[in-house]
């Protein structure tokens, strides 16, 4: 089984900034289905779709399968199948060995900036930049499928 085991971060925006602007790449994502148990997800770049499927999260894991789709078919999809959608530019920030992907959100969650680090094992430890602050992992509301339906522009005069 494909497991995905992930903690998630809010970004400091000004170190954040300073850091120059990487090369980043814009998602489109849409939510087909999304509930406490499975997540069924498109997510289309200017070079690539990909269907994904994401069982429950047990503390920080979950089950993920992706798969490579047709562009055309990912934006048919994204455009006619789905109930929800967010857009948000993701960098990738090599740092101390391992990878972060930077998400700076756009539209109705413009303002928030969230960090994300795949583990290997739950207990795999990590340093983590200056520019990354409190974990928000267990927080609901800041999964993207959470965001597509309550977006950050809603939840009045949470600052970051």
């Amino acid at each position: 089984m494909a497991v995905e085991i992930e903690r998630k971060f809010l970004v400091d925006r000004e170190k954040w900034e300073a850091l120059g602007k990487p090369q980043g790449k814009l998602l489109k994502q849409g939510y087909i289905l999304s509930d406490d148990k499975r997540t069924v997800r498109i997510r289309v770049t200017d070079d690539a779709a990909y269907l994904t499927l994401k069982g429950s999260t047990t503390g920080i894991s979950r089950a993920e399968y992706e798969y490579t789709i047709p562009i055309p078919d990912g934006n048919e999809i994204l455009a006619g199948l789905t109930v929800s959608k967010i857009e948000k530019v993701r960098y990738e920030i090599p740092y101390a060995g391992n990878i972060w992907e930077v998400d700076v959100f756009s539209g109705d969650n413009d303002g928030l900036i969230v960090a994300e680090i795949e583990l290997d094992s739950e207990e795999q430890t990590f340093d983590k930049p200056d520019w990354v602050l409190d974990e928000v992992t267990d927080d609901f509301r800041y999964t993207n499928a959470s965001l597509s339906v309550n977006p950050f522009k809603n939840w009045g005069g949470v600052s970051i």
